[in-house]
């Protein structure tokens, strides 16, 4: 694979149709002055040594040159050189809630899109651990496999919404167990050690499920189940929106607006229930230490070598050519030598 480091120095090449723009205006306006000085042939003769072809010669060269010196300049990479690293962390995976109700603003901006920013802030303190992330709402998906690649996993962070599950509620407990099974099964001397946890982060309103006991469950299989409750006691509309502009809030059947309202006891009992620890998000804080120190306890365990491509600069080839060409273009005059004038290097009849 291929990669432009300094990608910026690309504009470089646009001098190039200058270049020959210049050059060609430079030899018309010099072929120009000599005609202008009398007889053609009696000019030839005067001039019996002076060569066209070398001048083109050397303006190509410095061509070359100046295209090999800024793809130096780019530094072009190739990723050729393969290793495995062998690490040692803890699995983490994030189960996220993208039911409407993380739509209120009780939690600045809104609920869901402060619940990834304290996602983002949490992947940018973790080192060697690996996170995976689980959406849900009514059901639950894998958003996001066990990796090591913190950027990707901002990515995949970047595109979740409201939108991704098309079923509405709030199932904590189908959430927990599809966040348990998307862990690596233990290795036989692996069983009892404790190297894996679970972030719930969630209004904890509408379960529809009994996600204590799959708290339990995790908790059996030395899986720490943390919550971060998103939202207030007190509650908030949930807005409506309508190409992206708001258009007033959600309504029960008898036309009053739903307010939705933190399930704080909930999430509570989750977390104890999973060894784990519950914190409420505020809109300065969102909890994130606490739970972070909770995962620090846990022990590390090393994980499958993941094999990755190390990109590796190639510029110093590129400086050599250029280099080789600059001395090669101080060798050639723009007349003819006697010492290679049997020596026809640029056609047999030079101009």
């Amino acid at each position: 694979m291929i990669k432009i480091a300094e990608i910026s120095f690309l504009y470089a090449f646009l001098l190039l149709p200058v270049f020959i723009i210049l050059f060609w205006m430079m030899q018309k306006k010099k072929k120009k002055i000599i005609l202008d000085l009398g007889d053609k042939n009696l000019i030839k003769r005067l001039m019996y040594n002076y060569s066209k072809s070398r001048i083109i010669w050397k303006f190509t060269i410095l061509v070359l040159a100046f295209i090999f010196i800024v793809i130096a300049l780019i530094r072009v990479q190739i990723g050729s050189r393969i290793e495995k690293a062998n690490r040692k962390g803890v699995d983490i995976i994030i189960a996220l809630d993208v039911s409407n109700s993380m739509l209120a603003e009780d939690i600045q901006p809104n609920r869901l899109a402060r619940s990834k920013q304290a996602i983002s802030k949490l992947i940018d303190k973790f080192e060697t651990d690996r996170i995976g992330i689980v959406i849900f709402a009514g059901k639950a998906f894998v958003q996001l496999p066990l990796t090591n690649d913190y950027a990707a996993a901002k990515m995949f962070l970047e595109t979740i919404s409201t939108n991704d599950v098309n079923e509405q509620g709030t199932a904590l407990g189908a959430a927990i167990s599809l966040a348990i099974e998307s862990f690596d099964k233990p290795k036989e001397k692996e069983v009892n050690k404790k190297n894996k946890a679970i972030i719930v982060i969630t209004d904890g309103e509408n379960h529809e499920d009994d996600a204590i006991e799959q708290s339990e469950i995790a908790q059996k299989q030395g899986i720490m189940v943390n919550t971060i409750g998103m939202g207030l006691p007190d509650g908030a509309p949930i807005p409506i929106y309508s190409n992206n502009v708001q258009s007033g809030y959600k309504k029960d059947k008898e036309g009053n607006t739903i307010v939705t309202k933190l399930d704080e006891p909930m999430l509570q009992k989750i977390a104890a229930a999973g060894n784990g620890a519950y914190v409420r998000a505020s809109n300065s804080n969102a909890g994130l230490q606490t739970i972070f120190d909770e995962i620090n306890k846990l022990e590390k365990k090393e994980y499958e070598s993941k094999t990755f491509s190390d990109y590796e600069d190639r510029f110093q080839y590129f400086v050599a050519i250029a280099l080789f060409l600059l001395i090669l273009e101080i060798f050639i005059y723009n007349k003819k030598s006697k010492f290679f004038s049997k020596i026809n290097l640029f056609g047999k009849n030079e101009k």
